[in-house]
């Protein structure tokens, strides 16, 4: 089997004052959260951003496997609909001490490139900032970190240090050279 070299960024926040959010694009953009933990629909925003990415982690996981990810206290998804339709999502990830990871983040490739991103990667931080406002129990937040690495898209790096991100952490791996998995099989050869 073939390998990729794979370089993965680590970057932070460590302060809410560290966001500096991006202006909402004009039209009908709305941002709502998911609040019933639903394995289908995670699965199809997974599928549908990180299909020509790469993003093959959770592909194998069993609904209760998606499920026991998505109904522990504190985790939320926030998904933006243009004009009622998916076009990206943020999915928080709470984690011991006040950290909060932003999981997953993307947009659906239709939707790229129209200044989506940085309002919904602004907006999801805020998020996860303020999470413990949402969650009785959940101490304040005092860290958000993400990682990206060289197989997300080219603006990927570029919109997280636009927001306030700064970076802590760069490794490089062999990793196995995936086929680009689409949604489904064979989409987006």
């Amino acid at each position: 089997m073939s390998t990729v070299t794979v370089t993965t960024w680590s970057l932070e926040q460590t302060s809410p004052d560290d966001l500096r959010p991006a202006a909402a694009p004009p039209g009908d953009l709305r941002i709502v959260r998911a609040e019933i933990p639903s394995p289908e629909f995670s699965r199809f925003l997974y599928t549908a951003v990180g299909g020509d990415i790469r993003w093959t982690d959770r592909l194998g996981l069993t609904y209760e496997q998606w499920r026991a990810a998505l109904d522990r206290p504190g985790v939320e998804t926030w998904v933006a609909y243009e004009n009622g339709t998916p076009a990206g999502y943020v999915e928080l990830d709470p984690q011991d001490e006040g950290v909060v990871e932003i999981m997953y983040f993307g947009l659906i490739p239709a939707f790229r490139g129209r200044r989506i991103g940085g309002h919904l990667l602004s907006y999801g931080v805020a998020r996860a900032w303020d999470l413990a406002e949402r969650w009785p129990g959940r101490p304040q937040t005092k860290r958000v970190w993400l990682h990206t690495c060289s197989k997300d898209g080219p603006h990927a790096m570029d919109n997280y240090l636009r927001r306030g991100f700064r970076l802590f952490e760069t490794k490089t791996a062999e990793e196995a050279d995936v086929a680009n998995p689409g949604p489904w099989p064979g989409a987006r050869a």
